[in-house]
């Protein structure tokens, strides 16, 4: 018979595995380890991916000045929220930019059963595909947390998981235009991926209308150093969405 100490050392061990995903947004070993991509391969390409949407003003927004840029974009789209502006998602296509998943319920997955983590991704997909006629290639978990079961069912599900390299961190109270553009290409490199968003609905009330007014300044910045924004058949052509 173990000792119960043996026992807790082993059931913290299993749990401490289980979530080492989470760590993957901030931690590149844990990404590599993981096979978790944060960035891509390309000599020039910098990819823009809002997250959390669609949102009634946030979304024509961002459209808009992305639009005003010739800038392709990755959304990853909210189920819950797709549920109530299938319109917009249709929208978003229809301007050329690419739709990901981003979960059904904005929530943090932690002590999610398999078969909830099933449910919710399928009804997000559903939902989804039937907003667009099309099939999303690429996930988000909410927060950018992932479990070692989450991983497990986006892969089966046939979806390329991605996280990010970059955030505006707009999302918060205090993020201005500037500190939104400053922030998303701070030491900016070929291959980077950023994290923005287009919706309030789990952030500072109007954080949209700040990331919004970033886009502009933010381009500059990218063309500035010899970037560009990047096409998600871009990035697919570059392997990413192999990255199952």
């Amino acid at each position: 018979m173990r000792p119960p100490g043996a026992v807790a050392l082993g059931v913290g061990g299993l749990l401490a595995a289980h979530w080492t995903p989470a760590s993957a947004a901030f931690s590149p070993a844990a990404a590599r380890m993981l096979r978790l991509r944060t960035t891509f391969p390309s000599e020039r390409g910098v990819l823009l991916t809002f997250d959390d949407g669609p949102h009634p003003q946030g979304t024509p927004a961002v459209l808009s000045a992305l639009d005003d840029a010739h800038a392709p974009a990755l959304f990853f789209v909210s189920g819950e929220q797709a549920a109530r502006y299938p319109e917009l998602v249709a929208e978003i296509v229809a301007a050329g930019h690419e739709i990901g998943v981003h979960g059904f319920r904005h929530q943090t997955r932690r002590q999610w059963t398999r078969r909830l983590l099933v449910d919710d991704t399928k009804r997000a997909l559903d939902t989804i595909s039937s907003a667009t006629k099309t099939a999303p290639r690429f996930y988000r978990p909410p927060h950018g947390v992932f479990s070692l079961t989450g991983l497990r069912v986006v892969r089966q599900l046939r979806l390329a998981p991605m996280l990010w390299s970059k955030w505006g961190r707009d999302w918060e109270y205090r993020a201005t235009s500037s500190t939104i553009a400053r922030r998303a290409t701070d030491r900016l490199k070929a291959g980077d991926v950023v994290l923005l968003h287009d919706a309030d609905h789990y952030g500072a009330p109007s954080s949209w209308r700040q990331t919004a007014a970033s886009l502009a300044p933010m381009l500059e910045r990218v063309t500035a150093v010899g970037l560009e924004p990047a096409s998600v058949r871009a990035v697919a052509d570059a392997g990413f969405a192999l990255s199952l």
